[in-house]
This record gives C-alpha cells, sequence and structure tokens, in this order.
C-alpha cells in the first residue's frame, strides 16, 4: 500500500549530487510500495523547449548544437552516478531515444508532447536505476501508462485501475512528471511544472497518506527568502491560500496541483530536497490553520482586457501556453494577466475579444486574511509609491491585492514592502473554556479590551468551550456574536480532539484560559502545555493538584517557555499573587499569610450577630446566589484550603493539600448524608457557631473564618477553620462578601500589608482574567 507520494523538481536532480541527495531522502522517508514523481533534471525542459523552437524555425544548425548539449548533460549524470555495466547500458537507451529525435527532426515528423516527455523519462529511469544500484527494489514508470486523459479530461475511474494494475507494492516506483497519454495512446502534458499535479492525481488515485512536494526552498515563505533575508516560513497554510498563491505565479506552489485533494483527508507537505532535516510547510484543510500573509512578486507580464471570456477557455489558454494565467473581474469585465513571451498568442486565441491594456509590467501581490486585504492594499499602494514606482494597474479583491508597475520590485524594495505589510506581525490565539456566569462576562468584556491588548499583539479569540460542545475556527471568531455561531456551530468533542485541534493551531503563541469549575478539564494542562499553549487559570484543582503533579507540570512550562497566571484562583480580581510575587521579586521574605478568602463565608459571618440563626442567614444566602448549591460545600472550608495552598505554592513551599489542617463550619457529623439528613439535623449548625459566638462575645471578639500560614524558622504550619478575632484586627472590620490578606514579612513584620475588596462577582473576576491576558501578552511582547 502506498502511504507516500514524493515528488522531486528538476532542481533537486541538477546533478549528480544531488541524485545522491535525493535517493537519501527516498531511502529515508518512503517504503516499498511508496511512489516518487519526479521532474526532468535541472534545465532540461527548458532545454527540450529550445530543441522544438529550433525545429519549428528550421534552424538545423541549431537543434543539432542542442542535441548535442542534451546528450553531454545525461551520459555525465549516467557515467557520474552508475557502475559500467548499468552505465552503458542507460547509454546505449538513451543514445538510441535521441538518434530517433534526429530522424524525428530530419522527417518534419517531431511531436512537442512527446519531445518534452524524454526530460521526464530520463531521469525517473536513472533514479531507479541507482536505487537499485544502492541494494533497493525500484522501478520506473512512465506516467502514460497511468494517467489516461480523454479530451482534456482526466478518465479517473479507469486511471484508479491503471494505477492498481502497474504501481508494484515490493517496490519503490518512480513515476515520471509532467505527462499523461490520451485515449489514442498520443502523449500529452499537464502544463509546466505539472509534476506537482502528477503527484498529487497519483495521491489521490492510490489513496495516499501524504504528499511531500521536495523544492529548493525550505517551505512556503511571506515572500521569497532569496530576496528577504526576514521572510517568514510558514508551518501550516491553508488549502485556499496556496491556492490562490499558485493562481498569481507564486513558484513553490503550481496551480491545479491542490485540485486532486480535495475532500480528501490526504496531507501535502513542502520539504527542502537541500536541507532534509528541516521541518517543511504542511498544506491544511480550510479551517485546520490561521490565514496568513503573503507577499509574492510579478515579472514580465501583459494585462489583457477580455470581452465574453467563454467558460473553462482559462483553463484551455493556460493549456496552451504551459503557464498559469492570472485572471480577476472589475466592474464585471474580465481581465487577464499572461506572460509577456506568451502575449502574441494568446492575443491570436482572443482575436477581437481581447485587447491588450499594458505591456511588460511587473509588480506584486498581497494574499492575506480578508479582513486585512483592503487595508493591506491601501499601505501596499503608498509604499510603492514612497518607492518611486510607477503604478500602472491595480485591483482588490476580498482575499488578495494586485499593484502591476512599470519597474522591476527589486530585493531592496520587495523587502521594505513585506516590512510594511508583514514584518514581525505576530497573533497570539485564544481559546476559552468555561461560558457560564464570569466567562460569558469575559467574552462582552473582550471586544473592549482588544484595542490595549492589540497594542503587543493581533489577538484572535479562536476556541470557546463547554461542557462537551466546542466551537473553534483557527481564523477567528466573532466575539460580540459568539452566541449565534455557538448555536450554528458548536460541536460535540472528546478531549482528544481538543488537543489535536490545539496542535493544529499555527499560531506564534497559544494561550487556553479555564474558566471552569472542572477538576478533569484542569486535569489536561499537560496535554495543552505540550501543544505549546500557556495558561490562565480561575480554576483552582491545578493549582491544588498533588505536588509531584503540580511540580512536573511546572518544570515542563518551564522547559518551554511557557507562561501560568491564575491570580483570579485566589480573590477573583484581587492582586494577592502579583503582591506576593512583587514582594518575593524585591528580595522580601514572607513570614506569615492570613485572611478570609471566601466572600460567602466573609458574609455570613459579618452578618452573624446571634439576633437570628445562624441557618437563616445560610439559606438567605442560598437564595441570593451566594452560595455553591449544596450550601455544605461552602462550610466545608475545602475552598479556603485550597486558595492557601495556591498560595502557599506561590512562595515556593512543596506542600500537598493534606498539609493544611482543617476545620469546617460546621460539625463534621453535617457533612455526612444527604441535604434533607443535613435539614434534619440543622440545629446542630446553629449550636456549633452559637457556642463559637458566645465565647468570642466574652472575649469581645468576632468570629471569622480564617486560613493562616507561618514560616517559623524554616518551619511551616498553615491550617484553616473558625477563628474569634479582636476588634482592632484587620479582618474585624471586613465589609460583608470581602475578601482580606494580611501579609507579615521582614519589612512588614509589625505592620502587615493588607489587601481587601470583593472576592467574589463575575465582573471583577472576568476582569481579573482580563488583566492575567494583559500580563502574559506584555510579558510576550
Amino acid at each position: 500500500m502506498t502511504q507516500v507520494v514524493h515528488k522531486f523538481g528538476g532542481s533537486s536532480l541538477s546533478n549528480a549530487a544531488r541524485y545522491h541527495a535525493v535517493a537519501n531522502i527516498i531511502i529515508g522517508n518512503s517504503q516499498l510500495g511508496d511512489v516518487v514523481v519526479v521532474s526532468a533534471a535541472g534545465k532540461t525542459t527548458d532545454t527540450l523547449v529550445k530543441l522544438w523552437q529550433a525545429y519549428q524555425q528550421h534552424d538545423s544548425h541549431g537543434y543539432h548544437d542542442v542535441l548535442q548539449l542534451l546528450r553531454t548533460h545525461q551520459h555525465e549524470l549516467i557515467d557520474e552516478l552508475l557502475a559500467a555495466h548499468q552505465a552503458h547500458a542507460l547509454q546505449s537507451q538513451l543514445n538510441s531515444e535521441l538518434q530517433r529525435i534526429a530522424e524525428q527532426l530530419q522527417t518534419n515528423t517531431l511531436d512537442e508532447a512527446s519531445l518534452l516527455a524524454h526530460g521526464e523519462l530520463w531521469s525517473a529511469r536513472l533514479l531507479a536505476t541507482y536505487l537499485q544500484q544502492l541494494g533497493y527494489a525500484a522501478q520506473d514508470l512512465d506516467a502514460r501508462q497511468l494517467l489516461c486523459v480523454h479530451q482534456g479530461q482526466l478518465l479517473h475511474l479507469d486511471n484508479e485501475k491503471l494505477c492498481e494494475r502497474h504501481i508494484a507494492r515490493d517496490k519503490i516506483n518512480v513515476v515520471t512528471g509532467f505527462i499523461a497519454a490520451d485515449s489514442n495512446q498520443q502523449t500529452v502534458t499537464l502544463g509546466r511544472n505539472g509534476s506537482d499535479y502528477s503527484a498529487t492525481l497519483l495521491a489521490r488515485y492510490v489513496n495516499a497518506k501524504q504528499v511531500c512536494i521536495w523544492t529548493d526552498t525550505q517551505g512556503v515563505f511571506s515572500t521569497d527568502p532569496r530576496k528577504v533575508a526576514d521572510a517568514l516560513k510558514y508551518q501550516k497554510i491553508c488549502r485556499g491560500q496556496a491556492n490562490r498563491l499558485a493562481q498569481l505565479g507564486n513558484p513553490v506552489l503550481h496551480a491545479k496541483t491542490l485540485s486532486p485533494l480535495q475532500g480528501s483527508a490526504i496531507k501535502l507537505s513542502v520539504r527542502s530536497s537541500y536541507d532534509s532535516d528541516a521541518s517543511g510547510t504542511e498544506i491544511v484543510r480550510e479551517g485546520y490553520c490561521k490565514h496568513k500573509r503573503f507577499l509574492t512578486t510579478i515579472e514580465g507580464v501583459d494585462l489583457y482586457r477580455v470581452s465574453s471570456l467563454k467558460v473553462d477557455e482559462l483553463a484551455t489558454l493556460s493549456q496552451l501556453i504551459q503557464h498559469t494565467i492570472g485572471h480577476f473581474q472589475q466592474q464585471g469585465v474580465d481581465f487577464l494577466i499572461v506572460p509577456s513571451a506568451h502575449s502574441t498568442l494568446i492575443s491570436r486565441e482572443l482575436g477581437e475579444r481581447g485587447q491588450l491594456v499594458e505591456s511588460n509590467l511587473n509588480g506584486c501581490a498581497l494574499v492575506s486574511p480578508n479582513q486585512y486585504t483592503q487595508q493591506g492594499y491601501q499601505e501596499m499602494l503608498a509604499c510603492l509609491e514612497q518607492l518611486n514606482l510607477t503604478i500602472r494597474f491595480s485591483h482588490c479583491d476580498q482575499d488578495y491585492a494586485l499593484v502591476l508597475t512599470d519597474q522591476i520590485i527589486d530585493a531592496d524594495s520587495l523587502g521594505k514592502v513585506h516590512r510594511t505589510l508583514i514584518g514581525a506581525h505576530q497573533q497570539i490565539a485564544v481559546i476559552v473554556a468555561g461560558l457560564g456566569n464570569v466567562g460569558s462576562v469575559f467574552l462582552q468584556q473582550f471586544t473592549q479590551q482588544l484595542a490595549r491588548l492589540e497594542q503587543h499583539f493581533e489577538v484572535k479569540l479562536v476556541g470557546l468551550l463547554r461542557s462537551r460542545s466546542m466551537l473553534f475556527d483557527p481564523c477567528g471568531l466573532d466575539p460580540q456574536n459568539w452566541q449565534g455561531q455557538w448555536l450554528e456551530q458548536a460541536v460535540p468533542y472528546q478531549s482528544e480532539q481538543l488537543c489535536e485541534r490545539l496542535n493544529e493551531l499555527d499560531y506564534e503563541h497559544k494561550v487556553v484560559i479555564d474558566i471552569t469549575a472542572s477538576e478533569s478539564f484542569s486535569g489536561l494542562y499537560p496535554d495543552f502545555v505540550r501543544a505549546n499553549c500557556h495558561l490562565i487559570s480561575a480554576n483552582k484543582y491545578a493549582g491544588t493538584a498533588p505536588n509531584s503533579w503540580y511540580q512536573s507540570l511546572r518544570n515542563e512550562l518551564a522547559e518551554r517557555n511557557l507562561k501560568w497566571r491564575y491570580n483570579t484562583s485566589v480573590g477573583a480580581g484581587l492582586p494577592i499573587n502579583f503582591a506576593l510575587a512583587d514582594l518575593q521579586r524585591s528580595g522580601d521574605e514572607i513570614t506569615r499569610i492570613q485572611g478570609v478568602f471566601s466572600g460567602t463565608l466573609s458574609w455570613l459571618c459579618s452578618h452573624y450577630d446571634g439576633s437570628q440563626a445562624f441557618s437563616e442567614l445560610l439559606f438567605a444566602a442560598q437564595k441570593l446566589g451566594f452560595t455553591e448549591p449544596d450550601p455544605r460545600e461552602d462550610l466545608s472550608g475545602r475552598d479556603v484550603q485550597r486558595k492557601l495552598l495556591i498560595l502557599a505554592r506561590e512562595l515556593g513551599l512543596q506542600l500537598d493539600i493534606d498539609d493544611i489542617e482543617l476545620s469546617p463550619l460546621m460539625p463534621e457529623s453535617l457533612a455526612q448524608g444527604s441535604w434533607q439528613d443535613f435539614l434534619d439535623n440543622i440545629a446542630l449548625l446553629d449550636d456549633f457557631v452559637g457556642t463559637h459566638a458566645q465565647q468570642a462575645q466574652k472575649e469581645q471578639k468576632v468570629l471569622r473564618y480564617n486560613a493562616d500560614l507561618r514560616i517559623v524558622d524554616g518551619k511551616v504550619k498553615a491550617q484553616v477553620g473558625l477563628v474569634a478575632v479582636a476588634q482592632s484586627n484587620p479582618l474585624a472590620g471586613l465589609s460583608p462578601g470581602d475578601n482580606i490578606f494580611v501579609i507579615n514579612s521582614r519589612w512588614y513584620a509589625q505592620n502587615a500589608l493588607v489587601i481587601q475588596g470583593p472576592g467574589a462577582g463575575k465582573e471583577v473576576t472576568a476582569a481579573g482574567v482580563h488583566s492575567d491576558l494583559y500580563w502574559l501578552i506584555e510579558s510576550l511582547s
């Protein structure tokens, strides 16, 4: 079974050393049954075209010279690569074919397509023989045995059967690119640079898993890396943008290459045959990566206005000149961009329907995300005018902009335009998990925050998660209309699918914002980190996980230079984590942290004065939505215990949850059983709190549910429970519902640092998450 179809262009096979390099790539990246599609070696096709032109001009002296060039080049390749007996066989076959071409020249029976096919035939034969010499099972195949065309249309079902018949599963199959046969067994070509098309066609016919196009660049760049040193190499680009680049004449990807892959899961990548260890560019389906910005140059073209362009006429004209023809419309009028070298032929074909508008033009084109194209178009026009380039024609479409000039855009000018339009343009992808109260407010605030955030990066909301449903778009969601998109496009997902989508995101930076209260979701953090995502948590579970798991996560974050912010996991929007970090960075040594960390328990204790039963206050708080659905979760103190553990770990302490002594705000017996059992025994709660309150009142103190961590002589004591505090204590004057953090250190030994304010609420918590996001983006910039 064919796993991979490799394709090697002419530059990859330009000399014997390159054949050797290609053979090594095949050996290291192929298995038996795979297909290798090859172009003609080096400039062989150009030389064959010169031979054809000399033949058409009846230049017998010229075509004899070209024949000799072909013979010399091919003999040199054979001599340098093959042992004597193998070389002799190939040279004899080559000489016979050249002799037959010479006879056809003499008898005026030469056929263009058959002539051009020789370059690929020689490449395939030589490479297969060289692989055999190295001890590998290989065969060369003439694509005219595999690809059949009738009246210009590929016979797909027939071709699948031909491939099944001829492609060997026990050999490496080296196949000629660029050529096919018609139903009369006459040679036809698939267009100049058609070997890429051959490769993707064969991949579709044999149901391969991947196509790898090996070329002389390391992948697809934002512009020509040979001209612009700071061109950006993209790890992934989508098929739609790849098609657009091909239509505009970009040399890395060619027109028609991607069409056989439509509707398939076949992967396509572009890699360098000159640096096979370097990662390449993967061409992925729409929706599997963000849209990028590209700047491609155009040289030596003519511009035609065409009336009544016929259906499929563009494909016919492209086939005629063996070259891509650009096409666009302005105000309903068709325009063609034609290579000047082929302009006469196109003009003759179009007749009176074609009007030459401008000749011998150059220029550049911007391919970009739709929302940027118009702005980029204006910036490109302004930049070219500043460079004193004369603009002859321009056009702006939905996803690209084109400017044609008199002058060739040299490397320096291209670099300046590239820096203006693309430069060091970085984006951060945001994935938000949890769309409840806080999550919804976070998204409401998101649009307002964008202007501030985008001073540093372009920020894209690409994913939303709720329970087991997901809305994902690598090109960006609309934070103002996310509810509508969610209703129409959200799909069920498993954690494996989420991690796959995160891995596929090819942004410069990615951040998962966890606004859930899900322990299972926090368990995915290591997977998110392996997908190179930063983390922002309002979720407490990861920060209070077993210390071994927590430290492992921390270590992996550090190894990947990723950030984790979780300020809202304690104190909502209060800057407690920032304060602790700043004190430690300044050289201070924290000796104690205490305070009221629960807004619910703060409200209950502050309101309780003995005038009514504590349980009545609890039920009132429940009705107001201040408690968990089962208020025993609040009374258990576990939430406060987790928050104290998070702060302890902020101080670098190696604690686990059980290292913090916990005394619930209720008798232990009430934690057991059902909610009805709790109600049936509610008097126990009132007696428990009442007893503590009476004792506190005797001492002229008030009750507070306190978290307390002390470090004395290197020893740590941490506890959570109900305490009585004096009226002068900062905890005593706490407003109902507020949190308070009292910090003692070497510098704040006698007069503690106090941070106090709302410790809950969807608005302040959402704002706190935005604070973490702003901090992250600012630190990355």
